[in-house]
């Protein structure tokens, strides 16, 4: 049986039906506690400055998002020394090698492919959880 953990997720997705999935994916996956969710990158980092909040275990953002998109806010997340040791994430439907690059270059854990199926979303907090594992 594996190991269970008690960890908190953010994710940043600006897609509703992406969101309500993703949401859903991680809420029903025993290892993850708590899902924080918000809509774009402003928010992402509102989120991660604001002191009444508890940093999470884990960041999980898309890339293509208004006011500012995931890989401005983990250019900022990564460069940050208070928030640089927390697994970041990356999942977009773009398979666009420059995003892929950016994100390694930064140090995201991982650029995961969105999936089309809920079934295969629900493939996305295993891998997450197999990265970290590691």
């Amino acid at each position: 049986m594996p190991q269970k953990y008690n960890l908190h997720i953010i994710i940043a997705e600006d897609d509703m039906d992406d969101a309500d999935v993703i949401t859903e994916t991680f809420t029903n996956n025993p290892n993850f506690s708590k899902v924080s969710l918000v809509a774009n990158g402003e928010e992402l980092l509102n989120y991660l400055k604001n002191p009444s909040n508890e940093n999470p275990d884990v960041i999980l953002t898309d890339i293509n998002m208004p006011i500012i998109d995931g890989i401005e806010a983990l250019q900022e997340i990564l460069n940050n020394d208070e928030l640089k040791n927390i697994p970041c994430f990356v999942y977009s439907t773009s398979i666009n090698p420059s995003y892929k690059e950016k994100c390694d270059d930064l140090g995201v854990k991982a650029y995961l492919i969105k999936p089309y199926s809920f079934e295969a979303f629900a493939e996305i907090p295993k891998t997450i959880l197999s990265i970290i594992e590691a």
